[in-house]
């Protein structure tokens, strides 16, 4: 089938490796511009099936990521759904990953080369790329470097400052997001997730939380102890135990709706409650953060932590574990630099 194509100019960050010969179709002529089809073939889309493949939340970070590579290739010219993925070879990754490597840090960089080469994977089983030029395309090493962590965890009384704000309010939204900002910090939930859950996934007896559909479509059990039992409790006295999604949207005459809350809705709430708290920089995943690091810092084994965050690997786990800035904190205090305030201030001529 015919494929239509454009000749788009290379992005600057491609720019030396075009004047090199090592972008193009002819490598053999020099000044080139980068040509790729910027119309993908109608009997297969490689990037639609790799995305379909993922679990919802990881579709959206990858669609991104892979976003991010087609404005690479063509100037912004394609996006994930235009862009022609059969038609990448080997040069065009490289100077893909060579480009993204001098513009993002290491872990964007490899998540957008991880969602190529699932993308180069899935053309090949499609049949729209040989395997000899699949092998050589998908050979990408991943890019080497370490960044701060991002987030943070909250402190015993930012956490208590954010419930303390929903229960000062003593409408069913009081209720409500007193119930959901437990269970993000006490079941380490992610926002998806908690929007995810009906009331038949809890079981009030035991605490126990049945969380479907998680990251890489992965179900997992969770527990609803303590404080979080308490608030839930309270939740579902004004909700009703009738079966449904668990969190409900509440109206400002704190009517409580029949539609599944949404993940933006989460981050509506907890702005609203850190505001009322007076917390700031604060995102639902920071409680998630924060439901590790205490975990771990309270001696839980790291193998039962990552089974309750729903992580496959337990260097993801790692990732969050906030204790290592404590631990150096810690060491830093050790030193004495012997020096002491001065008794006045400097006078400014």
């Amino acid at each position: 089938m015919a494929v239509e194509a454009a000749v788009i100019e290379a992005p600057e960050s491609l720019g030396s490796l075009t004047r090199m010969g090592v972008l193009g179709n002819d490598l053999d002529a020099p000044n080139q511009p980068l040509i790729l089809a910027v119309q993908p073939p109608a009997d297969g889309h490689a990037a639609a099936v790799y995305l379909a493949r993922l679990a919802p939340g990881s579709r959206r970070t990858m669609r991104a990521a892979l976003d991010l590579v087609a404005a690479m290739l063509t100037s912004g010219a394609a996006d994930v759904e235009t862009l022609n993925w059969s038609a990448i070879r080997y040069q065009h990754a490289q100077a893909v990953r060579s480009g993204l490597a001098e513009r993002y840090k290491p872990a964007t960089v490899n998540k957008a080369l991880s969602g190529l080469r699932g993308v180069l994977r899935e053309a090949w089983r499609l049949g729209l790329v040989t395997s000899e030029d699949y092998r050589r395309a998908a050979d990408l090493e991943a890019v080497k470097g370490e960044s701060l962590p991002p987030g943070r965890a909250l402190s015993a009384g930012e956490l208590k400052a954010l419930l303390s704000a929903c229960s000062a309010d003593d409408t069913a939204a009081g209720a409500r997001d007193a119930a959901l900002l437990a269970l993000l910090y006490g079941g380490g939930l992610r926002r998806s997730e908690a929007v995810a859950l009906d009331v038949s996934d809890y079981d009030s007896t035991t605490g126990m939380l049945v969380v479907r559909h998680g990251k890489g479509n992965r179900d997992r059990t969770g527990f609803a102890t303590n404080g979080a039992a308490d608030a839930l409790a309270d939740w579902l006295a004004v909700r009703g135990e009738v079966d449904g999604p668990l969190f409900l949207p509440v109206n400002k005459g704190g009517v409580v709706g029949s539609q599944r809350l949404t993940g933006q809705a989460v981050l509506y709430i907890l702005r609203r409650r850190a505001a009322q708290g007076g917390v700031t920089r604060l995102t639902p995943h920071d409680l998630r953060r924060t439901f590790i690091s205490d975990l771990l810092d309270l001696g839980a084994d790291i193998s039962t932590v990552q089974r309750l965050a729903g992580h496959a690997s337990i260097t993801t786990t790692t990732g969050y574990d906030r204790r290592g800035e404590a631990t150096k904190r810690k060491a830093a205090s050790l030193l004495h630099v012997p020096y002491e305030r001065r008794a006045a201030p400097i006078e400014v001529a």
